[in-house]
């Protein structure tokens, strides 16, 4: 598997994505995506399969607030079916969070459903942790968990 930052010509292959793992209300409109995608302060990264198909992609976009504190937020993480459970989500999760620190983002953050076991196995088991949560931000009777992570900071043994 090839990890590449997305190039616009693909930008058909990825709605495809999209429409795979998602449907309405939750899936994001075509022009929605693709304003996302052409953003001066996000990063697009595809999972490019060995035969040269997109597997899946991330979407990260970043954001200095008023106390001059760069954080970032995942978007979407997508990966199609058949590739699911073969780190395709992890690499793809690095890579974003790779991009915000290169943004200058202290933390990064994201929405997960709150049911969604697999996703927050996967935030998890990459250092995220829990931020809070939102009531119905999927819709009625589908909340999310908000999730955060630090980005850049060393732990104690790592310095060791």
């Amino acid at each position: 598997m090839l990890y590449r930052l997305y190039k616009p010509e693909e930008f058909e292959a990825l709605y495809a994505i999209e429409v795979e793992c998602f449907t309405p209300p939750l899936r994001f409109e075509r022009a929605y995506l693709e304003k996302l995608t052409r953003a001066r302060s996000s990063a697009t990264w595809v999972a490019v399969s060995d035969e040269g198909n997109p597997a899946g992609f991330a979407v990260v976009e970043w954001k200095r607030r008023r106390d001059d504190v760069v954080v970032a937020y995942l978007v979407t993480l997508e990966v199609v079916q058949e590739q699911r459970r073969q780190g395709v989500g992890g690499a793809l999760l690095g890579k974003a969070e790779e991009s915000a620190q290169a943004a200058g983002a202290e933390a990064i953050w994201l929405h997960v459903e709150a049911r969604n076991e697999a996703a927050l196995s996967l935030y998890r088991r990459h250092g995220y942790m829990e931020g809070g949560s939102a009531e119905d931000f999927y819709g009625p009777g589908r909340g999310a968990r908000i999730l955060v992570k630090l980005l850049g900071h060393r732990n104690c043994a790592e310095e060791e």
